[in-house]
């Protein structure tokens, strides 16, 4: 009996070491299949988000205070339009999460005044390139494209003065009205001073009065052409950088005058936070073509609303 039951054991044994082995063996593939194909490869890591994920509500983002001191006679309208002004009209945009607007326009007697706000939330699409870095070379095209003058350090080069030709005499040839050609010499106190041609100094004979120049018409632009702006020079309100504002702010004002129409100023102010765009722009119109709109008046009304939205921001 004890010799049938050690028969039946060694052939189970068999079949376990058999089923190791295979299982061993189907392990240790010199494919490397098994081996993690990133081991030892160096990871990339995603640049990090911006700060904001989505965006405020753009006509309920300018306070009633704000917009009754820059939209001036507005207060004076029957009270429904009062509330049709302040309500301001959405911009149609196609995702709001991404981009959003709101314009606002009352009129009044003495003038006409409109405030527009765009707010734009940047996202990179390349892994590599944060959305801070990619709204801020938004952002940089955007300066680009206002022209702000640059301060230039550069000492102008005085104009050179003609001079008195030395010892007083100069020698040319010139052709005289009715007396031919010729050539001679004047002294430098002869008030009929012979020049070459070329030479840059009027030509006067005695023989000959001088003819009077008739005045060149101012010349027009052609119909249809662009308006002309000019932008203010007074030191502290031209178009420049502003600090304070943001990660990177400027501002822009600029005069326009249309010919017929009355002339008009447009004040911008331009900042990012993060990955956010923040573009405010405030236009006066008066309706008397003799007055301009005041620049430094405009400036300080749309500089205080651009810092009230950046805290809103960053609250």
């Amino acid at each position: 009996m004890q010799r049938l039951a050690r028969k039946a054991y060694v052939p189970g044994l068999a079949a376990l070491l058999v089923a190791c082995v295979a299982g061993c063996t189907s392990g240790s593939d010199d494919s490397g299949a098994g081996i993690d194909a990133k081991a030892g490869q160096p990871s990339v890591s995603a640049a990090p988000p911006g700060r904001y994920r989505t965006l405020p509500e753009p006509c309920g983002s300018v306070p009633l205070s704000a917009l009754k001191n820059l939209l001036p006679g507005a207060d004076s309208l029957p009270a429904d339009q009062q509330e049709k002004v302040y309500a301001g009209t959405p911009a149609v945009t196609y995702d709001t999460n991404r981009r959003v607007g709101c314009s606002w326009k009352a009129d009044a007697p003495d003038a006409s005044h409109q405030l527009a706000l765009d707010i734009e939330r940047v996202v990179s699409y390349d892994p590599t390139v944060s959305d801070d870095s990619q709204a801020q070379d938004i952002y940089t095209e955007k300066e680009i494209a206002a022209h702000l003058p640059t301060p230039s350090t550069a000492t102008p080069t005085p104009t050179a003065t003609p001079t008195p030709t030395d010892a007083g005499a100069a020698t040319g040839s010139g052709t005289g009205t009715g007396t031919g050609t010729g050539t001679g010499t004047a002294t430098g106190t002869n008030p009929h001073t012979l020049a070459q041609p070329g030479s840059g100094v009027k030509l006067i004979t005695p023989s000959t009065p001088s003819t009077p120049t008739t005045p060149t018409a101012p010349s027009t632009p052609p119909p249809g052409s662009d308006a002309s702006t000019e932008s203010p020079t007074t030191p502290g309100l031209e178009p420049r950088l502003l600090d304070g504002l943001g990660n990177a702010a400027f501002l822009n004002d600029v005069l326009t005058s249309s010919g017929a129409a009355m002339d008009y100023r447009t004040v911008s102010v331009v900042f990012r936070t993060s990955n956010v765009i923040v573009t405010l722009r405030y236009t006066e119109q008066p309706a008397v073509s003799s007055v301009i709109p005041d620049s430094k008046n405009m400036q300080d009304k749309a500089q205080a609303l651009a810092k009230e939205l950046g805290d809103q921001l960053n609250e």
